[in-house]
C-alpha cells in the first residue's frame, strides 16, 4: 500500500534550500518516488499553519519511504535541510 511523506517548511536560506531539493529529487531516483505535491500556501481554512510551504512525496509502501529516509544519499543531505530551512517530516500510510 502506498506511503506518503509530508513536508511542513519555513526556509530560511532560499540557495540553501534550493541545493537541497535538488539533492532531495536526486535521491529519490533509485527509490520509484514520486513528488505528488510542492506549493505554497494560500489560505488557512482552519486553525493556523505556521509553515508557509508543504510538499507530498508518494512512495510504494513504508518500507521504500524508510530505506530512502535512511539511504546515504538523503542522511547526507541532513545538514544541509537544517540549515536551509525549519521542516516537519512525518510518514503516512495510505487508508484506501
Amino acid at each position: 500500500m502506498a506511503a506518503y511523506l509530508i513536508g511542513n517548511i519555513r526556509v530560511k536560506d532560499e540557495a540553501l534550500w534550493q541545493r537541497y531539493v535538488a539533492g532531495v529529487r536526486e535521491s529519490l531516483a533509485p527509490h520509484a518516488a514520486e513528488v505528488v505535491f510542492r506549493g505554497g500556501l494560500n489560505t488557512e481554512l482552519a486553525g493556523e499553519q505556521p509553515y508557509p510551504l508543504a510538499v507530498v512525496i508518494r512512495f510504494a509502501d513504508q518500507a521504500a519511504l524508510q530505506r530512502w529516509f535512511q539511504s546515504d544519499a538523503y542522511q547526507a543531505l541532513i545538514p544541509l535541510r537544517e540549515r536551509a530551512a525549519e521542516v516537519i517530516i512525518a510518514s503516512y500510510d495510505a487508508l484506501t
